[in-house]
């Protein structure tokens, strides 16, 4: 019985740290493609990828030392002093009716009366 390759499963290959190091610097290459540096090396290009990934992390999280914890120091922030609201009344309204209109200014403190004026003046 020949074997023609057909039939025959396929062992999962496993690679060296230093080959996939090997294959990471040369991707890593100035106007080198990941697919084309795959194939040179009879790769699949998404696993190359997936090396790369796990690289680039672990070079991340071994240059992080420590976390770096939010500082919770209270800092005031000055702001200008309120001005003071000029002599002019607090509730101003219009009402607009044809030719005619009315303006009406109420101080704030009396907003109640302002109210009950307008809801009888509006019935």
């Amino acid at each position: 019985m020949m074997d023609d390759g057909i039939n025959t499963p396929r062992r999962r290959r496993r690679h060296s740290a230093e080959f996939k190091a090997q294959v990471i610097q040369a991707c890593k290459q100035p106007g080198v493609s990941i697919a084309a540096t795959a194939l040179r090396y009879q790769l699949n290009a998404n696993q190359v990828r997936i090396w790369i990934k796990a690289h680039d992390q672990l070079a991340i999280e071994s240059t992080q030392t420590a976390p770096v914890a939010p500082v919770s120091e209270f800092i005031p922030i000055p702001l200008p002093a309120p001005t003071t609201v000029s002599a002019t009344p607090d509730i101003v309204i219009e009402i607009r009716r044809g030719a005619a209109n009315v303006t009406l200014r109420w101080p704030n403190a009396a907003a109640a009366e302002c109210a009950n004026w307008l809801q009888n003046w509006l019935r």
